[in-house]
Order: structure tokens, then sequence, then C-alpha cells
């Protein structure tokens, strides 16, 4: 009776309830690395308690598996070949409008409160320096005028609280994390210089405690747990909540954890919180029957212990450290749930929970273990495309679950749908309002990602360009210029282990999948601006 009244009131009547938003984003998350998702390990009751209150995606891709594109993707609700964040490094246009910017216009106060990553975070030459000829005339479009250094260091470099320049993508209040790890800049940079006048000991990696951990980025920082940037983050969106507690407008807010992102350095009591030998390396590289040319790549310089390309930069560890990395995870993802749950009682003690959507999100995923991958990179493996997705919905307090296939690039329509209010022009996202209010079993058939380099790595001779198409069946994955592909069976094959794309008994599959990549592809068209005459 309660479930159908509440969808009664979904169907029946417009949203235009002024329904507060707590949205909720990790960084660097996997899927199944929750829980209520099955883990047997890592301990998320807070997290938990959100999906036993709300419907919790079995099957959430994100639309770019890395940090700025698909956090781009998630403003803008469109692809990144189209919103123009094609690439980590690259920046969000700043004449792109937001579906921030859409709540702020219809009344709502915004507020981003931790990691953006909308522009580039440090001051370092990109991965494809120009080293072409002298040109006239630099790019094909001509500048904006944009400021694409509000989240460098210089901006954060003096004492007290950097202004940002307001609306920030849409947002009207910021309070700026860049960066990751124990030593992240932007307004927290500034707080923890005053809040810890030994700031520089804390800093100085020749303080580091002792341990005895050897895998990729391992550090036990001197930072306590009270001047983390995850304590940070908690306590500016708590300030925030209670500012809001009997404000006529509704409001938007935007939280956003930094970690469990590498480097892998849980303060405090979160770093022994999990034994390394608790965790299962369940797919070695063994598993894999016919591995990729990246793959390959990359399993040949950890043999023969070549220097990784970059700290972001996929690589391979051996069984011990990524046991390692995993239980550091572990550690900070406990110390995110931790936050959780005091920004939830904050919440609650404000009288403003029975009107607050809450939702549970990360930007990507991360290797972490499978075919001895660490991080993340140009192989959309699972493990870095489908990333958790919690939506706690005070129309509806009930634990669900929906395998319905559903992506980053949809959640500002369906915000937007939430609310009543039209998305812009150019938005190419598709609402899943219905798989919320009806329990609808399907959203998409397929979904399209994409993702591109900066430069190239991974044994790739140019910058990669990849895009795939998934189906609740199929991963069907192209490589611009490579003659190789990959097509999994995810029904038969869901840990992607067999890839089928030399195999003759699935070619009827693979030129099928290919048709539709190829509609998608022409349907990548950017729609905005309209036309404002006939020819």
């Amino acid at each position: 009776g309660i479930v159908l009244i509440c969808i009664s009131k979904y169907l029946d009547e417009p949203m235009t309830d002024r329904t507060n938003f707590l949205y909720i984003m990790t960084d660097q998350l996997r899927a199944d690395w929750l829980g209520c998702a099955g883990h047997p390990i890592v301990k998320t009751p807070n997290i938990d308690a959100l999906a036993a209150t709300g419907l919790r995606f079995t099957n959430f891709h994100a639309t770019s598996p890395v940090c700025m594109p698909n956090r781009a993707t998630f403003l803008t609700g469109r692809y990144p070949s189209t919103h123009g964040l094609r690439y980590n490094g690259c920046a969000l246009p700043a004449q792109a409008n937001t579906f921030v910017d859409v709540l702020a216009a219809g009344g709502y106060h915004t507020a981003a409160i931790g990691k953006s990553h909308l522009q580039p975070m440090t001051a370092f030459p990109p991965l494809n320096s120009d080293s072409g000829p002298e040109r006239l005339i630099d790019e094909a479009w001509r500048s904006d005028g944009g400021d694409y250094e509000q989240e460098e260091p210089g901006r954060f470099a003096d004492d007290g609280w950097y202004a940002y320049k307001t609306p920030y993508y849409g947002y009207q209040h910021v309070d700026m994390v860049t960066g990751h790890g124990d030593k992240c800049g932007g307004h927290y940079a500034q707080w923890f210089k005053a809040e810890a006048p030994n700031w520089k000991a804390l800093h100085n990696p020749a303080n580091e405690l002792p341990h005895d951990y050897t895998c990729p980025q391992a550090y036990r920082t001197p930072v306590p747990q009270e001047l983390y940037p995850t304590t940070f983050v908690k306590d500016r969106t708590i300030a925030y909540l209670a500012s809001r507690k009997g404000a006529a407008d509704p409001f938007f807010s935007f939280v956003s954890f930094p970690d469990p992102h590498h480097p892998f350095n849980p303060p405090g009591k979160y770093w022994d919180m999990y034994d390394p030998a608790d965790f299962e390396l369940d797919l070695p590289y063994e598993a894999h029957k016919n591995p990729t040319p990246p793959m390959q790549f990359v399993h040949e310089a950890w043999q023969s212990a070549a220097k990784q390309f970059s700290p972001q930069t996929a690589t391979m560890a051996s069984k011990r450290q990524l046991q390692e990395a995993m239980a550091l995870s572990a550690g900070m993802l406990t110390m995110i749930d931790d936050a959780i749950g005091e920004i939830v009682a904050e919440l609650k003690a404000n009288g403003l929970y029975e009107n607050t959507v809450i939702c549970f999100n990360s930007d990507h995923g991360d290797y972490l273990g499978d075919f001895n991958l660490l991080l993340k990179g140009a192989m959309p493996f699972r493990s870095i495309s489908q990333v958790p997705m919690i939506w706690s919905d005070p129309v509806n307090r009930a634990a669900r679950t929906t395998d319905a296939l559903a992506a980053t690039i949809d959640l500002p329509a369906t915000i937007l749908d939430r609310v009543g209010l039209a998305p812009f022009q150019g938005m190419q996202a598709e609402s899943f309002l219905p798989v919320l209010q009806s329990d609808a079993k399907v959203h998409r058939s397929a979904l399209f990602t994409e993702y591109n380099d900066g430069g190239p790595r991974l044994g790739f001779k140019t910058p990669s360009r990849v895009k795939s198409i998934t189906t609740d069946q199929f991963r069907f994955t192209i490589y611009k210029g490579e003659t190789w592909g990959e097509l999994y069976d995810l029904a038969a094959d869901s840990n992607e282990t067999h890839n089928r794309w030399d195999d003759p008994d699935y070619a009827a599959v693979k030129a099928d999948l290919s048709m539709q990549l190829n509609h998608m592809l022409a349907d990548l068209m950017d729609e905005s601006p309209r036309a404002t005459r006939r020819a």
C-alpha cells in the first residue's frame, strides 16, 4: 500500500515540491566494493543504510572511466566528445551550461564541497605537448575568455580563503579540494595550514610513519585523522547543511570525497583497520585467456621492472602488493563511510532529511587486482567502468535493487525530471525516473562509453581513442587505428576473461554490435545551438 501510494504521487503530481538534493560522490570506487553489493570484507554500514532506504543500481556505468571527462558528463548530460572535456587535463568550457545552472535558475541554492576536477589541478605540462610547427593561430576555436586556472595550486598559495568566481559551473558556494591523498590542495590546503602550525613537518615525506608495505604509492601519513581531506569535506558539508536549516529555497549540495583514489594513505586507525591477507586475488593475469596488446604491454613492463609511465598510469603488481592496496583502499573507504554517517545524522538533526534525496555514486572504478592490474586506463573492464549508484528518495524510502542499464550521462536529466525542470537544448541524457518511480525494468538497451587519452602510453603509438557499446549481454570495444578490439559475452563471462573478437562463433554478434555502435556514433552530433532560421 505505501509503495503504491508513493508511486501514485510520482505519476500524478508534477515534481514541484522543492526537494533538496545531497549528492555524494567518491573517487575511483568499484561497484562491487560495498557491503550492500556483497563485498565480504569491506565495512560500509552507513552507505549500506542508504541502500536500505533507496534504489541501488547493479548495472550502472561511468560514461568515461576516468575523472575529468566523466565529471563533466555528470554536470552537462553530454558525452566528452561533445562537451569538450575530452580527457584528463582539458577543462570544461566556461560557456557550457550545466544542470546545476538549471537548478540555480529554478530557485535552488547550489554548493560544491570537495573535489570538482572540471579544470586541471596541477601546473604540469600536458602529456601531448606540442612539438610541431610554429602556428600563427593555435586552435580551431578562439578563446572564450574563460578562467581555467581556478583549481590550480597558485590560486590557493596565499593565506586566507580564495574567493571563487561564482557561479562556478552553476555552483554558488564552493569549498574546493584538489588533488589526492594527504597533500590535497584548494581550500583544504588553506584550512590545513591554518589548523596545523606544523603542517610542513606533516607533509615532509621524511616523517612518514613506519610500515612494511611495498605496494605502489603506499604511504603511511603522519597527518592525523582530524586534519585529513575526508574530515575537511565532512566538516564543510555539515556546516553547509546547518546553514540551510530553515532556508526558504531548496538546495543541491554536491559532496565529493577525493578518496579512495591512490595514493594509498588512510590516516590513523584506518591504516591497519584491514588485514591484506583477508583479501583474495580472484582474477590474476593468467585468468585472461587471450590478453589484449595493452594488457601484454603492461605485463611485460611489470615483469621487466620498467618504470611506471606516471603515477596515474595503469600498472601491475604482485599478489601481496595488490592485497595491500585493497586493504588500504578499504581503510580510506571506511573513513568516508564514517563521514557519511555523520553527514546524514546532521541532515536529520536539522530537519532536512524528510525532504532530501540522497544519492551515492563514484566517478569511476579501479582495476584493483583484476588481471594483476592497478589504477585505471584505456582498457574499459567493468572494474573501472561499473560504479555504485544509490538513490534514496523521501517519496519511497524502501530498499530496492534494479539491474536496469544506466550511466553517468543520465543523471542530470533524471535530477531535473525529479524536480520538474526542463533540460537545456543539446543534453544527450535520458532520464531514468521511470526506473525510480515505477520499477521499470529497462532504461537503456545499450550504453555508449568513450575513453580518450592525452598522450600515447600503454604501448599505443598515438593517444588512444576508445569507444564501447555495452548491453546486458555484451561489451564491444574498438580502438582507433587498431586491427584488434574486444568483444566479451558478459552473460557467459561476467569477468571478461575471454575476448571473442576473432571468434567465428561470435561473428554475427560482432557485426550487430558494430552496427549499433555506428548508429550511436552517428548520433553523437552536437544539437546545440538549435537553428534560428531555415536556410
